[in-house]
């Protein structure tokens, strides 16, 4: 992994948390995250329309005063007394639950400027609000999501990893956003192997584990019933869990997935592998939904984002609940700490 060019601790830093889909539920999410600042929610700016924020905050009832900022290096002091934003125009009013691509230009703005921020070392990290995919792909935009985007805009030689995280599971898909068929077909060995070494360096830089325990889960069910229910766990899971252990990584399986999510069977493993994206997202959603964290591994920069989408059908409503929002900040913050330690130790900070 890249080292940081951050050059100061990150806790001298805010983060930059991006507007997301504007017709979404993001701007409320901010603006209820900033109101639990006395809570420990540390200090960020949103790369937003402020004028936006402030008629949504009036609209919602929600007394957030908003602060423009010309830079980030002024969201620390503003943020005690209000919210900082760095502006962000739209091209079309934001009307909630009804995203319009026109404002796909503006959505992507705001992610190109929290990355070039994180690159430059000016913020700790990047916490990306929810975006809405089918609107961004009627503007163009092709990329399966924001882990495939970050990538791109890091100019990543790998494959980046995602990672769902609560305070009892932590799951990561080998392979991602695709359909399920495709998700199969893809799956391989190496993508295995690659995977579970990027999520160990992660886990021990980023999360302060010196010696991260792993559990795999199996593709078919009863982890193939040696070869009646298929043939994936013996040609690929098993030699690829045979060479991370070889490569030294405390890790088991192929294991069922339907008996590797329980509280004993998780108990002790710091993260499971799984096969594909809902193998992972499912047990993790249905334990702690609305704390869970998206989290990209593998990036040169720290990013984190809500575990949820846009949630469109309760967008103005003033509904949202913004507690995984704030668990995304914390983590951001969290890691970013750890990083910094782990690099300064190394003598790269």
């Amino acid at each position: 992994m890249k080292p940081s060019p951050t050059p100061v601790a990150p806790r001298a830093l805010p983060l930059a948390l991006t507007l997301g889909e504007p017709a979404g539920v993001g701007g409320e999410l901010a603006l209820k995250a900033w109101l639990k600042r006395d809570e420990g929610v540390p200090a960020f700016f949103v790369i937003d329309d402020p004028g936006r924020l402030k008629q949504l905050s009036a609209k919602i009832g929600l007394d957030v005063p908003v602060h423009p900022i010309d830079a980030p290096e002024e969201a620390v002091a503003v943020y005690p007394g209000a919210l900082p934003v760095l502006a962000q125009a739209l091209a079309a009013a934001a009307t909630p639950g009804r995203p319009d691509p026109a404002n796909a230009g503006a959505v992507l703005a705001a992610i190109d400027r929290a990355v070039a921020l994180a690159q430059a070392g000016r913020v700790a990290a990047v916490v990306t609000n929810p975006i809405h995919k089918a609107t961004l792909d009627k503007a163009g935009f092709h990329y399966p999501g924001h882990t495939e985007y970050l990538a791109e805009l890091a100019k990543l030689q790998t494959r980046p990893v995602m990672m769902l995280a609560c305070t009892s599971l932590r799951v990561v898909p080998v392979t991602g956003h695709l359909p399920l068929r495709q998700a199969v077909a893809t799956l391989n060995q190496e993508a295995i192997v690659a995977c579970a070494e990027i999520v160990a360096m992660a886990l021990t830089t980023d999360f302060g584990i010196a010696e991260p325990v792993f559990a795999v889960a199996a593709l078919n069910p009863h982890a193939g019933e040696n070869g009646l229910l298929g043939h994936e766990e013996s040609e690929i899971i098993a030699p690829a869990v045979a060479e991370l252990r070889r490569r030294g990584l405390r890790i088991t399986g192929p294991a069922p997935a339907d008996t590797l999510f329980h509280a004993r069977a998780r108990a002790g493993v710091d993260a499971v592998i799984c096969m594909y994206h809902d193998q992972a997202l499912i047990p993790l959603k249905t334990i702690d939904f609305d704390h869970g964290v998206n989290i990209t591994l593998g990036l040169p920069f720290i990013r984190t984002s809500p575990g949820h989408g846009t949630a469109l059908d309760i967008a103005g409503t003033g509904r949202a609940r913004a507690d995984s929002l704030v668990a995304a900040l914390t983590t951001a913050r969290q890691m970013a700490e750890r990083r910094h330690a782990a690099e300064a130790q190394a003598g790269f900070a």
